[in-house]
């Protein structure tokens, strides 16, 4: 009924439903009864946002930093499938007896330990070589060369000394004699000595190289200058040089 006491038209009951429907609760999405995902405090995560502390990423959406995928394995920290040699900065194995295999450097190694795998690892070129192994078969070859060397050459000025005579009266009398044989054998042995050591000694320098991670290539240089092979043999080992190594069992 309007002020002025005429009534109006309509149902009867339509202000009351219009109330009513006033005060029943909205859904969201306008339908009631229809389900959304809320994220905390009732609140559904933004399109884009990353899953909460402790919980694994949602479908399409990208792993925060420092994060594995989902569902996939540690990629980090795992052995190369089928990895033949060892990893840089591994321990050096030893056998049985204490001592390194031969495809493995050797630290700290002896004389007489230097001087026999010298010969061992006659034509080996890959793998490396420590410091003292390389310094120690210097030192071995100094010896053999100096005694060998030294005793031809002493040989040959004694004979030639003993070859003139020196009579009163000062007059020199040379003696037509041929040198002493020891000389000669001396000589021989020292030529095959060098034909000898001629491959395991660029074999050992190609692995000196190595133990400080270069390429073996450059030892050449110390055929041409002495002072390079000095060089070389004063560099530091490597962890890197590593790379390497063939691990077989030798």
């Amino acid at each position: 009924m309007s002020n002025d006491g005429t009534p109006e038209w309509g149902s009867p009951g339509a202000d009351r439903r219009q109330g009513d429907a006033q005060q029943q609760p909205q859904h969201p999405g306008g339908q009631p009864g229809q389900y959304e995902p809320s994220g905390q405090d009732g609140q559904s995560p933004q399109y884009g946002q990353s899953p909460q502390y402790g919980q694994p990423p949602q479908y399409g959406q990208a792993p925060q930093a420092g994060q594995q995928p989902y569902g996939y394995p540690d990629q980090y920290n795992q052995q190369p499938y089928g990895q033949p040699y060892p990893q840089y900065g591994q321990q050096i194995p030893v056998g049985p007896d204490g001592k390194p295999p031969l495809w493995a450097p050797w630290y700290g190694i002896g004389f007489l330990d230097a001087f026999i795998r010298f010969f061992k690892k006659y034509a080996q070129f890959d793998g490396r070589a420590s410091r003292s192994e390389y310094w120690y078969w210097v030192l071995a070859n100094g010896i053999v060369t100096t005694v060998l060397i030294g005793g031809y050459s002493a040989t040959m000025i004694s004979w030639a000394v003993s070859a003139g005579r020196t009579d009163a009266y000062g007059n020199v009398t040379s003696v037509t004699s041929a040198p002493p044989a020891i000389a000669f054998v001396l000589l021989g042995l020292w030529f095959l000595w060098w034909l000898a050591t001629i491959v395991p000694t660029l074999a050992l320098g190609w692995r000196r190289l190595h133990d400080a991670n270069l390429s073996g290539a450059l030892w050449l240089i110390s055929l041409v200058t002495g002072i390079a092979g000095i060089v070389f043999g004063l560099l530091s080992p490597n962890p890197a040089g590593a790379q390497y190594d063939r691990p077989v069992a030798r």
